[in-house]
């Protein structure tokens, strides 16, 4: 199993739908920047937010990793982040994947996975992650369902469309499995 470096979103989600375990199945560890688990981790647990707490916890039993982003770099994630028009923390989760040598990012946000594509970074969203894991039988369909279901309700940018070609490809992947 490979290593991963990941975005705050995919953390975030995978928690809320009480699906973050599947990392571990995939990935022999995740490395987040300090920003990242500010984000996705620390403002959370102060709010109250129990997806931030699993984070947490998953931080504290070691396979989620933060990693600093070395002070010589820092000049480097100013520019980019200007230049891409992405945020500091965008900016620092491609580069620690470049410094790391990881090939795989965990990322939900349209305009990052483009900029990580265009550096050769294999792309893992959320709905990637539920479906690889689905191929694996970590998970049913109905997992998928109950996925796109709360995070509508926690207001994921989903449309109804892109529901419906995640449900679509579900079913596919399932019946594959299944022969």
């Amino acid at each position: 199993m490979p290593p991963a470096v990941s975005d705050a979103g995919p953390l975030i989600h995978l928690s809320q739908v009480g699906q973050l375990h599947l990392l571990r199945e995939l990935f022999d560890v995740i490395h987040i920047t300090r920003r990242v688990k500010e984000e996705a981790a620390d403002t959370g647990v102060e709010l109250g937010y129990e997806d931030a707490r699993t984070v947490k916890a998953a931080i504290g039993e070691g396979w989620i990793i933060v990693r600093d982003v070395p002070d010589e770099v820092a000049a480097t994630v100013e520019l980019l982040a200007e230049d891409e028009n992405i945020s500091t923390t965008d900016a620092e989760t491609l580069l620690l994947a470049s410094m790391n040598g990881t090939e795989n990012v965990l990322i939900d946000e349209k305009i990052l996975s483009n900029l990580a594509r265009m550096r050769g970074l294999k792309i893992w969203s959320t709905w990637t992650v539920l479906l690889e894991a689905l191929g694996r039988g970590l998970v049913e369909v109905s997992d998928i369902e109950s996925a796109i279901a709360e995070l509508a309700e926690r207001r994921h940018k989903l449309t109804p469309e892109q529901a419906r070609e995640i449900l679509e490809a579900a079913k596919l992947v399932s019946s594959k499995r299944k022969e």
